[in-house]
């Protein structure tokens, strides 16, 4: 019998997912009836299989743990939780990650959080209902000590994006700062003072190694800094937009701390006739395939999607095939500046 099946046996293991014994005392029944109502069987009273399942959903028990950690019986799946399937960036990341997993012959269950908490634990209670062996996660938000009982249980888990607070995790991620504080630099460089920032919650990574690259940069120039958060989608980033345009001395140029941020941006500025650059210059975060052919071209930070899928995906394979020293490792690959109009540069010829 195998170190995992022992344990459920042997409940009460600091860590450890709940097991048919914790949930047969709690509820005052044996472990065989227990399992009788998490396989359906009609052998139990109505009332105590009632009971029962009362104790198995607030125990938060996973009724697939034993057959998922059996010794012989992988199921070759992983999960893969990103923020928002409809954003680019997220969608050439899934798609790199699938092309992987089918190379190393592993399957891809894809979920996506909406940035929200709850649902990105929900889907994470689903993904191991599932079987899956190991966990891709753009984190939605901090708190995920959630997680560490998965880990214990034998989950394995890579960050994708952002790394996971309080947790020994893999990660691979981009540089978030550095690509920041170059493209402020550039638009210090067109001769601007007054430069905004629109980015989502403070709450995300990304949004504070982005706002702490703009911080840095308008500190060296001795500028003084205009934030707008809380912005996680176009239509709001468009009254972000609004509301500095309504400003007694408005922006003379913008950064964008994503690529729906960018598209927000460039809807209020056309709808408020504000002519890019040359009213408002505007550099964004993430580049994608209409950022080359909107007029004006669009200036960019560009983070490498399908790189950051592939490392992502290597690296949480290798872990479930003992390739790697137990030590968490962190990638962090760089960003490029792409140069276009939309900063005040002059087109190519």
């Amino acid at each position: 019998m195998s170190g995992a099946a022992r344990r459920e046996e042997e409940p009460g293991r600091p860590g450890g997912r709940v097991t048919l014994r914790d949930v047969a005392r709690e509820a005052g029944v044996s472990i065989k009836t227990v399992s009788r109502v998490v396989n359906g069987e009609r052998e139990v009273n109505p009332e105590t299989a009632a009971r029962v399942s009362e104790v198995l959903s607030r125990l938060r028990y996973r009724p697939n743990e034993l057959a998922r950690s059996l010794k012989g019986r992988r199921s070759r799946t992983i999960g893969l939780m990103i923020a928002d399937i409809s954003n680019p960036f997220y969608s050439g990341c899934a798609k790199a990650v699938e092309e992987v997993a089918r190379e190393r012959g592993y399957a891809v269950i894809l979920c996506a959080s909406a940035e929200d908490a709850r649902t990105e634990r929900e889907y994470v209670d689903l993904l191991v209902q599932r079987r899956v062996e190991g966990l891709l996660l753009v984190p939605a938000a901090d708190g995920h000590e959630y997680l560490r009982q998965e880990q214990t249980a034998g989950l394995a888990v890579v960050a994708l994006d952002r790394p996971i607070a309080g947790l020994p995790t893999d990660a691979v991620i981009v540089q978030n700062r550095a690509g920041t504080r170059r493209a402020v630099q550039h638009l210090i460089e067109h001769g601007h003072r007054r430069i905004a920032f629109v980015g989502a919650g403070k709450g995300l990574y990304t949004t504070r190694k982005r706002l702490e690259g703009y911080r840095e940069a308008l500190r060296e120039a001795g500028l003084e800094e205009l934030v707008r958060l809380e912005a996680p989608d176009a239509s709001s980033a468009a009254g972000r937009m609004r509301e500095l345009l309504a400003l007694n001395t408005p922006p003379t140029a913008v950064f964008a701390a994503n690529n729906l941020i960018t598209l927000g941006v460039l809807q209020a500025l056309e709808r408020a006739g504000a002519r890019v650059p040359e009213d408002v210059a505007l550099v964004g975060f993430d580049d994608f395939a209409l950022a080359a052919v909107l007029r004006p071209r669009l200036t960019l930070v560009r983070q490498p999607a399908d790189e950051l899928g592939r490392r992502a995906a290597r690296l949480l394979i290798d872990r479930l095939e003992n390739k790697l020293p137990p030590t968490p490792r962190r990638i962090v690959l760089p960003t490029e500046l792409i140069i276009r109009e939309s900063c005040g540069c002059q087109p190519n010829p």
